[in-house]
């Protein structure tokens, strides 16, 4: 694959920061009054945001991983 290094950089930096970010609104999440039920069930909040964070984490990995395959030429 052939990429500028530029672009191949963007990549691997956007990859990074989704890999960076997305745990630590996850543990606020966990942390929120709305994620469980009262009788510590997770709740529906709890829920689509875990399915949010594991996307984004699945996307930011593979936009690094095509970042640094950019920047390798392969």
């Amino acid at each position: 694959m052939q990429l500028p290094v530029f672009a191949a950089l963007v990549l691997i930096i956007a990859g990074v920061w989704s890999l960076a970010v997305w745990p630590q609104f996850l543990r606020r999440v966990m942390k929120d009054p709305r994620a469980r039920d009262a009788a510590g069930k997770p709740t529906k909040f709890l829920t689509v945001h875990v399915v949010l964070v594991s996307i984004s984490m699945v996307l930011g990995a593979a936009t690094a991983v095509i970042g640094v395959l950019g920047l390798l030429g392969k």
